[in-house]
């Protein structure tokens, strides 16, 4: 049995479309990363998985459970982080994760070993109002109070939106330790450098998937040749690559801009194209990709 399972879901808001007949499949244990950029439809999907909002149309279940019919059933069964931080501002840390544990009639003690190791690092700050606690100890505690009635699936929601990069890889350790108790996770991010964090991905844009596979599969069945340019001119140079008839795609990647090019340019070519346009200091190198590359080209092949 599949732990989620999606069968040509839509739903629209008005004239936007946030899912356009979406089908996949979740093996149970995995972490299954959705990612892509705001508006691109994961928060509505993880609002249809979680019962709380209906779709237009086609089918999803949880643990084997339809999302409409069985949603008490469904509930009682997965943990849910949403994006936005939406425990009780006024409640302290261990006051709002005992309310947590009290609404499925369970305790902390008796699923402690779920969040032990995450607790241990706010409970310094157990009597600490929720809304006081900085953006990762409220990612940890409402970490915690997802888990604390043993879900079989976790759905977290762009967990790490708006959180410092110290906090974003503890966060990921804590994943990798709970998937060893066997709780299946479906993980939306922006970020993707996080991809390879999971064990299957799915590259989502305007409602649909790009591409579905293992991280490294997404990477192997990259096509494009693909150089990281430099000039003296990083300004200008994204304009220049873009007009050349050979350039496919480009894009900026921090200090470098990262091109794809047909097959027979040279990289000589290149860089007397670009010094007859007054660059100087041309650097272009040949580089594996990134999740981030695939995504791009993609997306602009989906466009296009």
């Amino acid at each position: 049995m599949k732990a989620v399972k999606v069968e040509n879901l839509y739903k629209s808001y008005g004239a936007v479309q946030a899912l356009n007949d979406l089908s996949f499949q979740v093996e149970a244990g995995q972490i299954y990363g959705i990612i892509g950029p705001d508006g691109a439809g994961k928060t509505s999907l993880f609002r249809i998985l979680t019962t709380l909002l209906l779709a237009d149309k086609g089918t999803a279940s949880v643990d084997g459970f339809d999302v409409v019919k069985d949603y008490k059933e469904i509930r009682r069964r997965i943990g849910y982080m949403p994006g936005r931080f939406s425990l009780y501002q006024d409640l302290s840390v261990e006051e709002n994760l005992q309310f947590f544990a009290s609404v499925f009639n369970t305790t902390i003690r008796e699923n402690y070993h779920l969040i032990k190791d995450i607790y241990v690092q706010i409970e310094p700050f157990k009597d600490r109002k929720a809304g006081k606690l900085s953006g990762g100890m409220k990612q940890k505690l409402a970490l915690c109070c997802a888990l604390i009635h043993k879900p079989s699936v976790l759905f977290l929601d762009e967990p790490t939106t708006g959180v410092d990069p110290v906090s974003r890889k503890e966060f990921w350790e804590m994943l990798r330790k709970l998937k060893e108790q066997e709780i299946t996770m479906l993980v939306s991010t922006p970020y993707m450098d996080e991809a390879s964090l999971c064990d299957k991905i799915a590259l989502i844009q305007q409602g649909r998937f790009l591409q579905e596979a293992t991280p490294r599969q997404i990477i192997d069945q990259f096509e494009e040749t693909l150089w990281a340019v430099q000039s003296n001119n990083m300004h200008g140079l994204i304009a220049h690559l873009r007009s050349h008839p050979q350039v496919t795609s480009c894009f900026a990647f921090g200090e470098v801009h990262h091109v794809t090019v047909q097959d027979t340019l040279q990289v000589d070519e290149m860089k007397q194209y670009l010094h007859n346009l007054g660059h100087t200091q041309i650097r272009i190198e040949t580089i594996r990709p990134v999740i981030e590359d695939c995504y791009m080209v993609l997306a602009q092949k989906q466009t296009s």
